[in-house]
């Protein structure tokens, strides 16, 4: 027996060790099954012939299998979607071709693997939804995951500042296909049968499984953390990404004008940070861009136009109430500088209006007492003309008609 595929249907129980036996195992796929208990840590002892070992979304728990034996094979370990605990086993450093390691969604406490550097061959880190814990210090090394291609850390704990040395190195980011032979295929694919990788990944927002991933496919994912400081500069060298999204975290200082040069990017999440100062101009040259969050931070001045810049909504920007321009209802001129109603003056809506209040009440004073005066003077002085005219002409008229009734 060389594949067992069992996946998407109502298996329920536990994996016996029995399993253990079949040590001519290439693949291994109980993925979408109510299996639970835990995973045999004899399991990783097939991995001399075990290319794919796919569990996810089932219901194990427990430690992950800790014995990876040198020569390991596995090109792709899912665990995705299950219950395990404890810490990422280190013996998967023994797993010198391993492409795509995804344990989200899981209860995984750990700090961040650096350790996973090392494996020249690694293309797809999804540690997502887990409680992983700490600082990502940078590295020394000049390698250091050069082939990974999509990178997920959103919801854990990280903290501290992004390292710039590990971005840089990023170098499948910035070329994905720098191998033709790679170029515009799925990854897998390698067997005698028709088998593709999959994963979860947040795509536009949405958390989807990708049934094949492409080897073109670039995605940057470090949401709902606790990352601090600016956000690097170099990041925008990584001009192959489809998808950035830095969102609910702590990042201050300024959007980098470097975006810019992401010119491949579909999706752009920065919201629910403590970011400054003005939207890059830059951005608008990103036309692939078709979803922008920058919503809830303390950017300011006028947003850009132009291009896909025309198609976001309000949402894109709310939560900063200092933003003005299309397509929010404070309008900026061609400028770029905030228009005002004619004959306003620089300042806070409410003093201006408090100010007209002010103005008018004091012409209605002004009149009121100049009248009285002009009103005493006259009758001081003698009935004025038109007033006698007036009432006298109006008495006669009214005594003739009482002689005539």
């Amino acid at each position: 027996m060389i594949y067992l595929l069992i996946s998407n249907n109502h298996l329920f129980g536990e994996i016996s060790s029995e399993l253990c036996k079949a040590n001519s195992l290439e693949i291994l796929d109980f993925s979408h099954n109510n299996l639970s208990g835990m995973i045999p840590n004899c399991l990783p002892n097939l991995s001399s012939s075990l290319s794919v070992l796919n569990l996810q979304a089932n219901r194990f728990h427990g430690d992950m299998p800790s014995m990876f034996p040198k020569g390991c094979r596995i090109q792709n370990f899912n665990l995705h979607g299950n219950q395990m605990e404890g810490l990422l086993p280190r013996a998967l450093v023994n797993c010198r071709i391993l492409e795509v390691l995804d344990i989200g969604n899981n209860n995984v406490k750990d700090t961040f693997p650096y350790w996973l550097e090392s494996l020249p061959k690694l293309q797809v880190l999804i540690l997502r939804l887990n409680k992983f814990h700490g600082f990502v210090h940078n590295t020394k090394a000049n390698s250091s995951f050069s082939k990974l291609r999509v990178l997920d850390l959103s919801n854990n704990n990280f903290v501290g500042p992004l390292p710039g040395h590990y971005i840089e190195n990023l170098k499948a980011m910035v070329n994905p296909h720098e191998d033709d032979n790679n170029f515009s295929q799925y990854m897998g694919g390698r067997f005698s049968i028709s088998y593709e990788y999959s994963v979860v990944v947040t795509l536009k927002g949405f958390i989807i499984e990708l049934e094949k991933v492409l080897t073109i496919f670039t995605s940057f994912d470090l949401s709902k953390n606790k990352f601090a400081g600016e956000i690097p500069k170099v990041i925008g060298k990584l001009s192959s990404l489809k998808g950035l999204n830095l969102s609910y975290n702590n990042f201050n200082g300024h959007i980098p004008h470097s975006l810019g040069n992401l010119t491949n990017l579909e999706w752009l999440d920065l919201s629910s940070n403590e970011l400054v100062g003005e939207i890059p101009q830059e951005l608008v040259s990103v036309t692939s861009l078709s979803i922008l969050n920058l919503s809830n931070n303390q950017l300011v001045g006028c947003i850009p136009q132009g291009n896909q810049f025309n198609t976001f909504e309000n949402s894109s920007y709310e939560g900063n109430p200092r933003l003005y321009g299309f397509p929010l209802t404070k309008s900026c001129d061609g400028n770029g500088t905030l228009q005002r109603p004619p004959g306003s003056f620089p300042g806070k809506d409410n003093e201006l209006w408090e100010f007209g209040w002010r103005v008018v009440l004091l012409g209605y004073a002004c009149g009121l007492v100049v009248g009285l005066l002009m009103g005493y003077f006259a009758f001081q002085t003698g009935k004025p003309k038109w007033f006698v005219t007036l009432f006298d002409g109006q008495h006669n008229h009214k005594a003739r008609n009482l002689k005539k009734a």
